[in-house]
């Protein structure tokens, strides 16, 4: 759940960008301050989400594995927003998945997928993949700026609403609102 300050889809997204600039520079740890200032600097515009070209190279000096579970068998090529929910063949998109993690996330978003416990393991340069396709979503759609108050816009084309519910967090701003346009 983000601070009382994260009140519109875009915010969210800079947040959880925030805790990846976090895990990656507190080897892993959330250090709340510090989130709080690269949020607000990345709402100020002082600061961008890294460019993909960048994150690109730096994803392929990883080992081959997979993404979600680190296994290194029957590796395929999976799409983080998935295909049948209008996601896109673009490098962008793209990750290394197991078989056995492709099959069980189905065409479920990370978020949705892994769960609010879980998701933060999510390793930092694919995090910031996803956030910044879900951002380009947004965008696309002209949602980026919903505000908190009128959230539930969103929760009416929903495609995760049981998710919401299974986490009680229904009406709230959240990593799932951010998966709920595709």
């Amino acid at each position: 759940m983000p601070p009382k300050y994260v009140k519109t889809i875009q915010e969210e997204i800079y947040y959880e960008y925030a805790k990846l600039i976090s895990r990656s520079a507190f080897n892993g740890n959330l250090q709340y301050g510090f989130i709080t200032n690269k949020f607000k600097e990345l709402r100020d515009g002082r600061i961008t989400i890294s460019g993909t070209i960048r994150e690109w190279q730096r994803e392929h000096e990883l080992p081959q594995l997979c993404v979600f579970c680190g296994s290194t068998v029957q590796l395929q090529t999976d799409h983080l927003i998935p295909k049948a929910r209008g996601g896109s063949d673009s490098a962008d998109n793209l990750v290394q998945s197991c078989k056995q993690c492709n099959t069980s996330r189905n065409d479920r978003g990370v978020f949705e997928w892994l769960g609010l416990k879980e998701k933060d393991k999510l390793h930092r340069l694919v995090a910031g993949k996803y956030l910044k396709e879900l951002y380009d979503l947004h965008l696309a759609k002209g949602t980026l700026n919903t505000p908190l108050e009128e959230l539930t816009k969103l929760c009416v084309d929903c495609r995760n609403p049981k998710t919401c519910e299974e986490w009680d967090k229904v009406g709230e701003l959240t990593c799932f609102c951010l998966e709920s346009i595709f």
